[in-house]
């Protein structure tokens, strides 16, 4: 059952920090995010230092993970987003939500994610914007990519994981597993 419902991502944006931490708004009620495992943040932050450096060096853009952006009038905090220098200046440090879409997502599924749940929360990101989408499911050994389509491609540890929109960008899908 819900605590607070009827929420905009203003009513949001004003909730104590304890009380939004761990929390996605959604369709105006706070749902529960927390219960990431050791696994699943240790994926989350290896993925942000590759893609960070590699982003940083060649100027592509920002890399952040669990912040919150505005989907329509839901706001999410994907495990991992990517947006180019062009949306830097939408930034508003002082907002717990950004105003805007990133360019790509990384979602991680965890031991209480059902799978369903996160392929809708994929199809939502791609709708409000969102050029590609990638599910990481660290038991099936697989990731989901959602780009131009609504039916994923699935790519197995043995590829690589190089999105498009972080041109130039490759790690072999089992060496990014191999971190945790």
């Amino acid at each position: 059952m819900a605590l607070l419902t009827g929420l905009t991502i203003d009513d949001f944006e004003q909730l104590p920090d304890a009380v939004a931490k761990n929390h996605d708004l959604v369709k105006g009620e706070l749902v529960d995010v927390s219960g990431n495992v050791f696994n699943h943040n240790r994926l989350r932050d290896g993925l942000v230092r590759k893609v960070g450096d590699y982003i940083d060096q060649h100027r592509l853009g920002y890399v952040v993970s669990e912040q919150e952006f505005e989907f329509g009038e839901d706001a999410y905090a994907p495990d991992v987003s990517f947006f180019g220098p062009e949306k830097a200046r939408l930034i508003d440090g002082q907002l717990r939500v950004q105003r805007f879409v990133p360019d790509l997502v990384i979602e991680i599924a965890s031991k209480t994610d059902k799978f369903e749940t996160l392929m809708e929360k994929a199809l939502h990101y791609q709708r409000h914007g969102v050029k590609e989408v990638y599910l990481f499911s660290i038991q099936l050994r697989q990731v989901f990519r959602y780009a131009d389509q609504p039916t994923p491609t699935v790519l197995s540890d043995t590829q690589d994981f190089r999105p498009e929109q972080i041109p130039g960008f490759s790690i072999r899908i089992a060496d990014l597993l191999a971190m945790i």
